[in-house]
């Protein structure tokens, strides 16, 4: 299993982006918009810079005087955990789990082309684990 079908389950392959210079305000805006946990943070929509997160905001703006007016540029992720479409799903699980990360940009030639959360990871093994069981599930009953 690779990552390309976890992003073809997934429906979507949209990449929701921020700018580097846009402000917390905003970011808290867009996330709540959108519903998402993280933004890819790009100055032109397909390259990235960083990534931002809920966890970047709890843990960055803690005691920050003015933090809504605070830059995503000064508290986003720079040091992002990528991967490919044609890594193993089961790659991706072991680096989320080890890095604790929640959400993993996939690139393609240096291009975004999708976001993973691990809500979709853990979505995705339970419908491998529910199909698994159905065809076991048949065998024995001997269908």
């Amino acid at each position: 299993m690779k990552v390309r079908d976890v992003m073809a389950s997934k429906g979507s392959s949209e990449v929701f982006t921020v700018l580097p210079d846009a402000t917390v305000a905003e970011l808290l805006d867009r996330l709540a918009d959108l519903n998402v946990g993280a933004l890819v943070v790009s100055a032109d929509g397909s390259s990235m810079v960083g990534i931002v997160s809920e966890r970047d905001i709890v843990r960055k703006l803690r005691g920050t005087s003015n933090a809504r007016e605070t830059k995503i540029a000064d508290i986003m992720t720079t040091d992002v955990r990528v991967c490919a479409p044609d890594d193993s799903f089961a790659a991706l699980m072991v680096m989320m789990t080890e890095h604790r990360v929640r959400h993993v940009p996939v690139l393609e030639d240096g291009k975004v082309v999708g976001v993973l959360s691990i809500g979709d990871a853990v979505k995705h093994r339970m419908e491998q684990l529910e199909f698994e069981r159905d065809q076991l599930t048949s065998y024995v009953a001997g269908g």
